[in-house]
């Protein structure tokens, strides 16, 4: 047993060299930021990322992530931000989790921030925050944008914004889809919701997990075969291609993040449905993203993990683990960032 352990192991290394030349991807602690745990990430340029998290922090980097400038929300010292998005280096949104939820907007690197959504509805909790993807090459940042959070009175809670974040509304019952009894979306990464296509998808968890795709005609619901029947289990992150044919899932339990049952799926047909890698990531994972054009990150808090073959094996990258992980839109900046302030960039030689 000892001996074919070993050989699968050395087969593993071997793939992935073979894939990555002579060198293994490797992490490189960028910095240590004032602030306990960073949730929130986005990935402008290879240059520009934005994060935040709790004690109302937000941290930017115009320079690959070398230096940072940290930044508190005036009046928001006890604000989560888990919901982030970034157009530049100077404007952004971000989106608390929990009661009360209010969205801010900065129009000049963080300098400032305009409070541009309140309420204290009990039990309201944003979860993810989604732009339309501006077209490619333009200076001009997207308009259209999607907030998601849990159930309210039986549906899920969405706002949208017509004019970058600026101003938001609820969108009536109607256009949002129904919950079943314990169901809700997790915040872990703000990667639940994410673009699929031209359009959104979103993942939830709880007593039931599925999965939901925006269409012409409404949201869709698909079930998702992933651990699922109680409040720290389901999906919690999801990312497709470019294409929006080839997704993948993971999740898990959080309150057992070394379980490797059933946390982590893939998709040939945009959702319809999922299936089993034939080797898993090594437990519970909060994120996942796409990194090339076959190759996926998974991140979660006991560990790290790489697939070079669209999702089909993964082997661990690092123990270190971590809440989100991001890539800049032409791929060749990877960034995840954790608890204690981490901000790490995934080299990769190809």
């Amino acid at each position: 047993m000892f001996k074919i352990t070993c050989c699968y192991l050395i087969l593993c290394c071997c793939a992935a060299l073979g894939v990555y030349g002579q060198s293994s991807p490797t992490l490189e602690l960028l910095v240590r930021g004032p602030i306990k745990s960073i949730r929130g990430m986005s990935v402008v340029s290879d240059q520009v990322i934005w994060v935040s998290g709790t004690d109302g922090m937000v941290g930017k980097s115009t320079d690959g992530g070398r230096q940072w400038q940290w930044l508190r929300v005036k009046g928001c010292d006890s604000c989560d931000w888990r919901s982030l998005a970034a157009f530049n280096e100077r404007e952004a949104v971000v989106i608390n989790a929990g009661a009360p939820a209010y969205v801010f907007h900065t129009a000049n690197g963080g300098q400032t921030w305009e409070k541009v959504y309140y309420n204290n509805t009990k039990g309201i909790f944003f979860d993810g925050v989604l732009f339309r993807r501006a077209k490619e090459g333009s200076a001009i940042p997207p308009k259209e944008g999607l907030a998601i959070g849990d159930p309210l009175n039986g549906r899920f809670t969405m706002l949208v914004t017509h004019n970058g974040g600026l101003k938001w509304d609820t969108l009536p019952p109607a256009r949002r889809p129904k919950a079943l009894t314990g169901e809700a979306i997790f915040a872990a990464s703000g990667t639940s919701l994410q673009p699929l296509g031209q359009q959104a998808c979103f993942v939830t968890g709880g007593d039931t997990a599925r999965f939901f795709h925006l269409t012409d005609k409404g949201w869709q619901a698909f079930a998702l075969p992933i651990l699922q029947g109680k409040a720290s289990t389901g999906a919690f992150s999801v990312a497709f291609k470019n294409g929006g044919v080839h997704g993948v899932v993971v999740g898990g339990d959080y309150s057992n993040d070394t379980l490797r049952q059933q946390h982590c799926l893939f998709t040939l047909d945009s959702g319809r449905t999922w299936h089993a890698p034939i080797q898993p990531p090594g437990g519970y994972r909060s994120c996942v993203a796409w990194v090339g054009q076959r190759t996926l990150v998974a991140t979660g808090p006991s560990g790290t993990d790489i697939s070079t073959d669209d999702g089909q094996h993964w082997t661990p990258l690092s123990k270190e683990g971590f809440h989100v992980v991001q890539v800049s839109p032409n791929g060749k900046g990877i960034f995840l960032a954790g608890s204690n302030g981490r901000i790490t960039r995934l080299n990769i030689s190809q």
